[in-house]
């Protein structure tokens, strides 16, 4: 399906939605909810009345199907002006969960899962990343062993977005036992309160109010009806989700960058040293064109992918495409932590205390450029796609 085009004007309304959204609902909480942990599961609600949740979904789900620039202009804004990466990665973990289910589940299972989570009546987490796996997706551990109509799972995932409070969690699991590469990989819908799952959560370095967790599977039994398309399709599955994640990563990074540079923009206007502002001296006027520079090459190269993104042309989306995906996921990234560098030097000690976006940003930078694919993989990826 082909999105329809979204004009300049509905832009500007979910940039006007968002930044309301910021303003009432989450900068008078946010310091609170990263001391907690957590922020309240009712902002699932207030995200998904806005219609944000299902962007992208089919409306019988309860979606609006939007292009990506629609999609990325919420990400955008969100993230510049809320400047909370574990905010952005919890509320919209369901991006990341549902994709499978939707592009592979049965009728049945797309109806019993998505509208609640669209609705934000539930929540949905993406579970592949095992303790000793990390980024080799295809030697997981975690099996699922069919007995009559149940899956028994049995395994560990780490580093589990959402993992602490999921409805649903969308499990990478091996079902071909005697395989032990990729094509012995499945994917399983396994219920937050399925006997013998149990959660432990973890600390982060950021992320602070997005609950992150390991997960052990101990004899948990799943209704066969719950397979995600076909025995030996989920590793198929898991590489196509890892585009739209890393395009979605890279409009956060280039919304983190944005409010990094706000932030050091009006912190060099106000604040004075000998007598005048700190933003009549040259020096920092050059790091805010260096931050700004980067800025607009991420902005231009963001916007270029998802014109393609959305084409309807298949040949848009080949294995070049995938590459371009890949080294904008870097190039984002590589901006968000130039940018969160940069203001914090230029907020000098208060850039070093809690309660400042660029503290909390410059925390987060290291997740972004791991997650979804660390920087490494991403270049040896992307060299693969060109034929190099």
């Amino acid at each position: 399906m082909t999105a329809s085009p979204i004009g300049q004007e509905e832009i500007v309304q979910v940039q006007d939605a968002a930044r309301r959204f910021v303003q009432t609902e989450v900068a008078p909480f946010l310091d609170a909810w990263e001391e907690a942990g957590e922020f309240p599961r009712s902002l699932y609600q207030r995200a998904a009345d806005l219609g944000w949740l299902g962007l992208g979904y089919p409306e019988e789900f309860g979606g609006s199907p939007a292009p990506w620039s629609l999609r990325n202009a919420m990400t955008v804004t969100l993230a510049r002006l809320g400047g909370s990466g574990g905010l952005m990665a919890s509320l919209f973990s369901h991006n990341i969960g549902l994709p499978p289910v939707l592009r592979h589940g049965s009728a049945a299972l797309q109806n019993e899962v998505i509208p609640d989570v669209l609705a934000g009546k539930k929540i949905a987490a993406l579970a592949i990343t095992e303790p000793g796996g990390g980024t080799d997706v295809s030697a997981l551990r975690t099996t699922a062993r069919r007995d009559g109509d149940d899956y028994v799972v049995d395994g560990e995932k780490v580093f589990i977005t959402s993992g602490m409070r999921a409805d649903w969690l969308t499990v990478a699991v091996r079902t071909d036992l005697k395989n032990k590469g990729p094509m012995g990989i499945s994917m399983l819908m396994v219920p937050g309160d399925a006997t013998g799952l149990t959660r432990s959560s973890l600390k982060k370095m950021g992320w602070l109010c997005s609950d992150t967790a390991q997960l052990r599977f101990d004899g948990v039994r799943v209704p066969a009806r719950y397979l995600v398309g076909q025995e030996g399709e989920g590793f198929k599955m898991i590489l196509t989700n890892f585009n739209g994640e890393r395009l979605s990563m890279a409009a956060m990074a280039l919304g983190f960058s944005e409010c990094c540079y706000d932030e050091a923009l009006a912190w060099a206007r106000q604040r004075k040293t000998f007598g005048s502002a700190i933003i009549d001296h040259q020096v920092v006027r050059h790091k805010l064109m260096d931050m700004r520079m980067r800025i607009e090459s991420t902005r231009a190269w963001l916007d270029a992918v998802s014109v393609r993104a959305d084409s309807g042309n298949k040949a848009d989306k080949g294995a070049e495409w995938v590459a371009q995906v890949c080294l904008l996921k870097n190039h984002a990234t590589q901006t968000m932590q130039f940018c969160a560098d940069q203001a914090v030097q230029i907020l000098g000690g208060m850039g070093f205390m809690r309660g400042t976006a660029s503290e909390r940003i410059y925390r987060e930078v290291k997740v972004m450029m791991i997650g979804g694919g660390t920087e490494e993989i991403m270049k040896e990826l992307a060299s693969r796609q060109l034929g190099l």
